[in-house]
């Protein structure tokens, strides 16, 4: 005769049995358990809260449309501004337009003074850093196809100015690396997509397409699927002129 509970476990022998007793369960809920009065308090007050603050927001002003009704910035001129008379001062002609739109100031002045112009901007204005040197193409404008947009940043007052000089197509315009060294990869961005020479430049090279690409890509008349153009690093599989040579469906096989 084998004792049944001699194979259990002793923690299982020990609640064997008609005589043991069940474990009570432990709850590991510690909340308490609100009345029926107390959920409902709490939802009143839940009520409250959001109805006062619909009402603020429908007491607050209302926004401005902008969504439905976009009210564009509107273009003032600027000939009053300080920075603008005291360009027009220093050298007579050097201003042919300014304006301010969306908070930026604008000033139009001829490619025939741009070093002059940036020079004095520079060293009796303040305005230390060339931020950027890029060009906007208008195939279609008579007063000149291009033009060059020079932005320039003063550091004391946090000031930002933008000079802007027509060009025609075939047109030079004088360098400014001698004013900003950092103009110096600028102009030659501008040559390699645009086209405009820059005078007096010390390395006036493509700096994005390779030597021997055909055309200027940010010209607007530069086809968007692009256009077959040599490479001067292949010269044996692109020669000068061409590009790869595209075999036509249906030859022979090889």
């Amino acid at each position: 005769m084998t004792d049944e509970n001699s194979k259990l476990p002793p923690e299982d022998a020990a609640v064997t049995g008609d005589a043991a007793e069940a474990k009570p369960e432990v709850s590991t809920d510690a909340r308490p358990k609100l009345t029926e009065e107390e959920k409902q308090a709490k939802i009143a007050a839940a009520k409250a809260k959001a109805a006062a603050k619909k009402a603020a927001e429908e007491e607050a002003e209302p926004k401005p449309p902008w969504e439905d009704k976009p009210v564009p910035p509107e273009r003032i001129e600027a000939d009053d501004d300080p920075e603008v008379v005291a360009l027009a001062e220093a050298f007579e002609g050097s201003v042919l337009g300014a304006e301010r739109f969306a908070g930026d100031l604008t000033i139009k002045v001829p490619a025939s003074k741009i070093v002059r112009i940036c020079d004095f901007l520079k060293n009796e204005r303040g305005f230390a850093f060339l931020v950027d040197l890029t060009a906007v193409d208008w195939p279609e404008r008579e007063e000149g196809r291009f033009d060059v947009v020079y932005w320039l940043h003063r550091f004391s007052d946090e000031c930002r100015l933008r000079l802007v000089s027509v060009v025609a197509e075939d047109q030079i315009i004088e360098s400014v690396t001698g004013v900003w060294k950092v103009a110096n990869w600028m102009e030659r961005e501008v040559y390699d997509l645009f086209g405009i020479v820059f005078a007096n430049h010390p390395n006036l090279e493509r700096i994005l397409t390779w030597e021997g690409f055909n055309g200027h890509p940010l010209r607007k008349d530069f086809p968007v699927e692009g256009i077959d153009t040599g490479a001067a690093i292949y010269p044996d599989v692109y020669p000068a002129g061409g590009g790869p040579v595209v075999e036509e469906e249906g030859g022979d096989e090889a």
